[in-house]
């Protein structure tokens, strides 16, 4: 059995994007690929809105935690993805990575105050997410069949 790849999803407060990032790649690839995601300067807590988007493919956030990037720091990784410009600049290498790669995905957390189009705006970036990982799976040689949505 060939070992799952290893991906860091990497952003700013791994609050939300990030967190999505791990989320999906489990969901989606986890037969191939072993997620984590951690911030350059975590936020400590995970927005409620982004376990509320996962939950709604039935991934389970409920126990995730916001993480220091450091925590990751040293380990062999296959990929690690930034999601955001912040922490593509916190972090312009990492040691120990195969390869990088940078995807920058607006943060849902901004916005206007309509409860509503916040969480539109969570479904939206999570697609994007879902999507950006696909390509990467692509790109990388790891998809072996396509994710069903």
């Amino acid at each position: 059995m060939t070992p799952k790849k290893k991906i860091l999803f990497l952003c700013t407060g791994n609050a939300a994007r990030s967190q999505m990032g791990e989320a999906l790649a489990r969901l989606d690839w986890g037969d191939v690929v072993e997620p984590v995601s951690a911030g350059s300067k975590p936020a400590g807590w995970v927005h409620p809105l982004a376990i509320d988007a996962m939950e709604e493919l039935g991934a389970d956030m409920s126990q995730a935690r916001s993480k220091p990037a450091g925590e990751f720091m040293g380990q062999d990784l296959d990929l690690v993805v930034t999601l955001c410009d912040s922490a593509a600049n916190d972090c312009p290498v990492w040691p120990g990575a195969k390869q990088l790669a940078h995807k920058p995905v607006e943060d849902p957390s901004f916005g206007d105050d309509d409860p509503a189009t916040r969480y539109d705006r969570f479904l939206e970036r999570r697609d994007e997410i879902r999507q950006i990982i696909a390509e990467l799976m692509r790109e990388m040689g790891w998809a072996a069949t396509e994710v069903s949505k």
